[in-house]
This record gives C-alpha cells, structure tokens and sequence, in this order.
C-alpha cells in the first residue's frame, strides 16, 4: 500500500460550540492517516462546550497558519464569532491556502461573517439556513452540501456525514467506507423525529421557546451582524 499524503486539519473551537458539531466530524477526519489534526483557539485554555464539559485547543490562531482542511464547527457560541474580527482574520488566512474550506451547522455563518461564502452554496442547521442570505450565500436545505472546494454539513450529526464525504473525496470511496465501518456508523434511531416535518406541532413549539429563551431574537441579530459587516 502506498504512503498516505499527508494532511493537516484545523477545527476552529471557541466558547458554547455544540460539541457534536466539531467531534464527530474530528474522529472521522482523524482516521484519514498521516493526518495532524489541531483544534485552534486564540489560547489554550480549556474552552466550555454546551455540553457542560470544556475542550482543550491544541494551538493558537498564532501557531497554525496553515491548513489543509478548514472546519468551522456551531453552536450558540457563532453568535460571538460573527462578530469578532480576530476570529475573521484568523479564518480568512487559513483559507486562502487550504484545499477544504468547511463547516457544520451554524458554523457556516461564521464563514459566511468571515466573507468566506459569498456567492457559494452551502449547508446549515434547518432552523438558521436562511440567515446565510443574509452574507451572500444561497441556502440548500440538503445535509451534505459541496460547492467547489466549500463543504458543508446540516445540523450536528450530519457532521459525520459530511466527514465521511470529505473522506472519500480525499481517499477515496473504499476508505471511507472503511473509516465508518471502524466507527460503526449504522444509523438507526429509535424515533423518525430529525427533522422539523416530521415531529408533531408541540415538540417544535418546544424547540424555538429553548432557541429563544437561549438566543432571544437571533435572527434579526444575525442580520443586524451582516449588515455591519457589510454585506
């Protein structure tokens, strides 16, 4: 067997990311081989998730100024990220050079913040996709969304989908298959509720209270954010 090219991945990680968003992807790209994978913040100081525990950053925006594959992951936390300049910079050098630019959930309206998603297409989580209009990128309601060398995934788990496409993209179709037979990636839920078409008025009802009540008035935020942005 050949030697495997090498790769470098880096996962923007910042305060109240989901979690999911940037782990599961993670270990899947981390099964790549000959892959250095880093998760980059501005220090390294554990950073709390919205999972009630924190992660650590492997590196600083000042130690990796390159990358192969750009993750940016979501979570309640892009709220801050679309607004912080340092995090934009930061972002935009990375991209420059790098093969993959990505995201996975809400994770791509910090790109799109970043100016990074301008008249591409690309995924989010179902109940923010519209809000990427709002920086000049068209909206596709699809859990894994490819458009030149942007990749994204919907919301949280399809994280793992969009890593096992990025996979097979990279290593090819054999490989990826081989990575989600060692993670065992079976999907089979126990309730057909992953979507908001499919679950009944109230659980809905529920979930834009616990946005709301977490987020209040995100949306119009998101597009006040834009727009002194400059989009």
């Amino acid at each position: 067997m050949p030697e495997l090219s090498p790769i470098s991945v880096a996962f923007l990680v910042f305060p109240n990311v989901t979690q999911l968003d940037l782990t599961g992807p993670a270990q899947v790209l981390s099964r790549l081989g000959n892959v250095t994978l880093n998760l980059v913040w501005k220090d390294t100081q554990p950073v709390p998730t919205d999972a009630g525990f924190p992660l650590l950053p492997t590196a600083t925006f000042d130690e990796i100024k390159a990358a192969d594959i750009l993750c940016v992951p979501g979570g309640f936390g892009t709220m801050d990220m679309m607004q912080d300049t340092e995090v934009h910079d930061w972002l935009r050098k990375i991209a420059a050079e790098a093969e993959w630019v990505t995201s996975v959930c809400t994770g791509s309206l910090v790109l799109g913040a970043a100016g990074l998603l301008k008249c591409y297409r690309s995924g989010c989580h179902w109940a923010s996709i519209d809000q990427l209009e709002y920086f000049g990128a068209t909206p596709v309601r699809e859990r894994i969304v490819e458009d030149r060398n942007r990749f994204s995934g919907g919301g949280v788990t399809s994280g793992i989908d969009f890593a096992l496409a990025l996979a097979a993209r990279i290593r090819g179709d054999d490989f990826a298959k081989f990575i989600q037979l060692s993670i065992e990636y079976d999907p089979n839920p126990p309730f057909d509720a992953g979507s908001p078409d499919k679950v009944p008025p109230h659980i809905l009802e529920r979930y834009y209270k616990m946005v709301e009540k977490a987020a209040p008035n995100r949306a119009e935020k998101v597009k006040a954010i834009a727009k002194s942005l400059g989009f």
